[in-house]
């Protein structure tokens, strides 16, 4: 099932005129580069060709040089471009579980309500529910994400070629610990190892490049040392990244320095058996002391930061010492159970805010200049793509790197006036400014408008599925509005 939102659209593009420029030039742009130096284009152009950047730089030089021979010239009447979002821990087969697992602890959120939901998707539920993330992904401004683990990888993949997204898809494996399906209790480390593999052959750069394929790791208290090690070591043979949630809860480490004689926890352990690599995304890394900061940090460990999950089941990560111990650290949505909204751009705002306000339970004062906007702003686009393994082509506005990009309307109520464009981006900002989402080089939303999938159908698809899907888990939501 192909879900298009404008089929002439698409047919025009494959059907362009071969002696047509396929030269576009967007123009009259402020120009958000996160570059190296970044650099700011007050009145900027840039210049595309096909799937990437061929030429930034001032309007009135590249109109000079290219105006003429582009195949088409975009004026962005003064809007901000900015690199693509990159959303580095979100789980897309979650989607249809959105408000099924609120005001629970983790160890009941992952056992009674997330586990027996995703052991009852199939294949449709998964594409359905990765369809209507993607949506949401794009209209935040996400161009690539980091998929934290689900069963059904075919059917994210089958999604995200239609959605025109990037990412980093991963199955997530588990061979032991308590509270699972029987379906996957059964599953071992071998079967875990075969069926990424399988995975990794079938789809990896596949959707022209837009899809690459990663090891998952759930988390380790549902992994044997033998699925741990085999993961590491697949990971080196296929050049390819490993995507784990690490220290999430107190729990968590008190278990493994119970069960796997470390004094510590979880990152203390993975740095015993040599499992901390710089292919490693490490998500949410709450519970973890100083000590276990340097070790993340001399193996060149990226860490995905996600605000609200946090605050909302596990706690404070120390954001702010990971950064000064030079580790990549970036932005995640988390699920929808887990969050319930899929948003970067209010990820950026908890982010500064949440890290700030720590400074006051962590030394007594308040440090307004904790975590500011130029981190935060660096957190969603560049360092993203290094935590992904990307960073050669995406992260940052840059000749020869893929166009991935943002138009950003900053003329509205909530962002006028804009004395500071890179604190109005993180600060004043909403899902609502973001007017268009290019990737890859393809317009994939055009004034609030996506271009590839049809919006209501799925949401209609997704209304229908969540239901089934639920009753077929024996999930009860309980009712707290006394419905009659």
């Amino acid at each position: 099932m192909l879900l298009t939102g404008d089929r002439a659209f698409r047919a025009s593009l494959s059907k362009m005129e071969p002696h047509r420029s396929s030269l576009v030039v967007l123009h009259n742009a402020m120009i958000v580069t996160m570059d190296s130096e970044s650099r700011v284009y007050g009145n900027g152009a840039i210049v595309i060709e096909r799937d990437r950047i061929k030429a930034i730089g001032h309007s009135v030089d590249l109109l000079r040089q290219f105006g003429d021979v582009a195949g088409e010239v975009i004026d962005l009447r003064g809007q901000i471009l900015l690199p693509g979002f990159v959303n580095t821990h979100v789980h897309t087969s979650q989607q249809l579980g959105r408000g099924i697992a609120d005001d629970v602890d983790l160890v009941t959120w992952l056992h009674d309500r997330i586990w027996p939901y995703e052991a009852s998707m199939t294949e449709e539920d998964s594409y359905i529910s990765t369809l209507l993330c993607g949506i949401e992904l794009i209209h935040s401004g996400v161009t690539c994400f980091a998929e934290a683990g689900g069963q059904h990888v075919p059917g994210m993949a089958r999604a995200v070629e239609s959605l025109g997204l990037r990412a980093c898809l991963a199955q997530s494996v588990m061979d032991s610990g308590e509270g699972l399906p029987a379906s996957w209790a059964v599953r071992t480390a071998q079967d875990c190892m075969q069926s990424q593999k399988e995975l990794y052959e079938k789809h990896h750069d596949t959707a022209d490049g837009r899809i690459r394929i990663w090891l998952g790791i759930r988390q380790i208290m549902n992994c044997t040392d033998e699925l741990l090690l085999a993961t590491r070591d697949t990971a080196r043979e296929l050049k390819t990244g490993i995507h784990m949630h690490v220290a999430e809860i107190p729990y968590e480490n008190q278990l493994v320095t119970e069960t796997r004689n470390v004094d510590h926890g979880t990152v203390t352990y993975l740095e015993k058996v040599d499992f901390l690599q710089d292919n490693l995304l490490t998500a949410h890394t709450v519970w973890v002391n100083s000590t276990e900061v340097g070790f993340l940090s001399q193996a060149g460990v990226k860490v995905s930061h996600c605000p609200a999950a946090a605050m909302k089941m596990l706690g404070f990560a120390p954001i702010t010492e990971m950064l000064d111990a030079g580790i990549c650290v970036s932005l995640g949505t988390d699920g929808a159970p887990s969050n319930n909204r899929m948003s970067v751009v209010d990820e950026m705002y908890l982010a500064s805010l949440i890290n700030k306000g720590r400074e006051v339970f962590k030394n007594g004062v308040t440090d307004p200049t904790a975590l500011p906007a130029e981190t935060v702003l660096r957190m969603a686009t560049i360092n993203g793509a290094k935590s992904v393994l990307w960073d050669d082509e995406i992260g940052s506005l840059e000749v020869g790197k893929k166009a991935d990009m943002l138009v950003i309307n900053a003329s509205t109520w909530h962002m006028v006036p804009l004395h500071d464009c890179i604190s109005g981006l993180v600060y004043c900002m909403r899902t609502e400014n973001i007017d268009s989402v290019m990737c890859n080089g393809q317009w994939i939303m055009k004034d609030k408008r996506i271009l590839s999938v049809n919006e209501e159908e799925v949401i209609s698809l997704a209304k229908r599925a969540s239901s089934e899907l639920l009753r077929r888990a024996g999930i009860k939501i309980p009712n707290r509005m006394n419905l009659l």
